[in-house]
């Protein structure tokens, strides 16, 4: 996103609807830096100078448009938005089975933003425990190497308002999990949230919440029901 100086009255009316504040400084600018190109400075039509231009985006800067504007659409998934279905198909893609855990770290969320530096941070020190990747996700497409966890090297420096990574791992592995990111969590430049999906099966089997939230996280049990109207 750029501003047009030759429109702008900085006036600063739309420096609170950066939710990155990446609007900056008395002679108001946009720090390219920061932007994670969301397009929402474009959307509030708060500039009363019509001073925000939104100019074509080449690779890899277009990542950032495509995680964080919400119309954006992701090649490798044709998704909108997160561009991760997750589990809420899980009746027809099987990623969760009984026996199994789907987790997900999304990384920058709520409005703080993260880089893929700190993205390949987490991929590769779950990659280290042999984590299963899900593979229609926009993060796991961007993998040079599924094996380690990395990522291409020329989009490490891109900034999305957020990404996340997703996998299965056996339900023994998920205190695992949880100690590699209690370390890598002190090596990154932003914050995460984790969500982990069971299958309950028919004996309906799920964790207790304090098996989470004593090892420090506050626990919000969620359901995501799948009707079984699909199959795998």
């Amino acid at each position: 996103m750029r501003i047009d100086k030759s429109k702008c009255v900085n006036c600063g009316l739309c420096k609170p609807y950066c939710p990155v504040q990446a609007i900056e400084g008395d002679e108001v600018q946009v720090n390219l830096d920061k932007c994670v190109e969301c397009n929402v400075c474009l959307r509030s039509h708060v500039c009363p100078t019509d001073a925000f231009v939104r100019e074509k985006l080449e690779w890899p800067r277009v990542l950032r448009s495509i995680f964080s504007d919400p119309l954006g659409k992701h090649e490798s998934t044709q998704d909108m938005g997160r561009g991760t279905e997750e589990v809420k198909t899980n009746d027809v893609t099987n990623l969760v089975a009984p026996g199994n855990v789907g987790m997900t770290v999304e990384i920058g969320r709520p409005g703080i933003s993260g880089s893929f530096s700190d993205l390949e941070k987490v991929t590769t020190a779950l990659a280290k425990i042999g984590v299963n990747f899900a593979p229609r996700t926009p993060v796991t497409a961007l993998m040079s190497d599924q094996a380690t966890g990395q990522l291409q090297q020329e989009i490490l420096n891109e900034r999305v308002l957020s990404a996340i990574v997703e996998f299965t791992v056996k339900e023994e592995q998920v205190g695992q999990v949880l100690e590699v990111l209690d370390k890598v969590k002190d090596e990154i430049d932003t914050v995460f949230s984790l969500a982990a999906f069971y299958a309950g099966g028919n004996e309906q089997k799920y964790p207790k919440a304090e098996f989470f939230s004593s090892r420090g996280y506050t626990v919000s049990p969620a359901a995501k029901i799948n009707l079984g109207l699909g199959r795998p």
